[in-house]
């Protein structure tokens, strides 16, 4: 059975947010679960397969899911490590208020229309502050709920968010080399490994990537390696270790590529999560 621990970091009178990292031992489709309220669910580390009919989202650090209230789902994780999520529940109104309409079902109880959403690097790096301060008690609730409402914001934002377009077929396509990346996320891939695992030619699989995300694969990898950094800030005092341990050639490429992706360097970030 899969093993979940879950630690409230934050309960006010209109939100939640908990921290849930889970073992991952179902490697296959888990029994159907359902959720009793609607939930945004930020993944921050390791890689899942979340089941929804026959629809498949595929839960990384790139993503975030919506969990309806009364909808069953299944999960699996086809990648070894586990995973662990940030995870905001908001009460219905403000959740009304702040989503645009056309993200929501219409009639009844408020439901999203879609089982995920690329995010970008800015709500990446207050996934990050929010659970670092929270876990760290360095955050206000006041402080707190406000980083909450401009995550939200972000994750559902018409110009701070993507919604893959593209044929079901070519959907699974990407989703397969998103678990390849997934499994080893500090490794230097190259495309042919990749368009090997998955069982495509790389040109093919560029053409389908980009034309399903929006964005280059090579992107896409660098910003799941970007954010494995922003989970591990906190445990490393040698940054530069934490750059090899990633896959970077060296510190100064770590620190190029965090700055250009979160708009400060990874030694700058640390200081502002601690200095909280």
């Amino acid at each position: 059975m899969t093993e979940l621990s879950v630690q409230l970091l934050l309960r006010t009178d209109t939100l939640a947010i908990r921290d849930v990292v889970c073992t991952g031992e179902c490697r296959h489709r888990s029994a159907e679960e359902c959720s009793s309220h609607t939930h945004l669910v930020f993944p921050y580390r390791g890689v899942y397969v979340r089941h929804l009919g026959r629809d498949l989202a595929v839960a990384e650090a790139n993503q975030v899911l919506f969990f309806n209230r009364d909808e069953g789902y299944r999960v699996s994780h086809p990648v070894a490590g586990g995973d662990a999520c940030l995870v905001l529940a908001l009460d219905e109104p403000w959740l009304r208020e702040l989503v645009p309409k056309s993200q929501i079902r219409e009639g009844g109880a408020l439901a999203f229309r879609r089982q995920r959403l690329r995010i970008d690097p800015r709500a990446q790096a207050l996934v990050a502050l929010l659970r670092h301060s929270l876990a760290r008690g360095a955050a206000e609730p006041l402080e707190a709920e406000t980083l909450a409402l401009t995550l939200l914001r972000r994750a559902v934002g018409e110009r701070t968010s993507h919604a893959a377009g593209a044929s079901a077929g070519r959907q699974r396509l990407v989703d397969r080399a998103k678990l390849v990346l997934g499994s080893d996320p500090a490794r230097r891939w190259t495309l042919a490994e990749i368009a090997a695992e998955v069982g495509v030619s790389p040109v093919y699989l560029t053409q389908v990537f980009r034309q399903v995300e929006a964005m280059p694969l090579y992107r896409y990898q660098l910003h799941l390696r970007l954010a494995r950094a922003l989970d591990l800030l906190g445990d490393y005092d040698d940054l530069t270790r934490l750059g090899a341990d990633l896959g970077f050639s060296s510190h100064s490429h770590f620190s190029a590529a965090f700055r250009q992706v979160y708009g400060r360097t990874p030694a700058e970030f640390q200081r502002s999560v601690h200095a909280r």
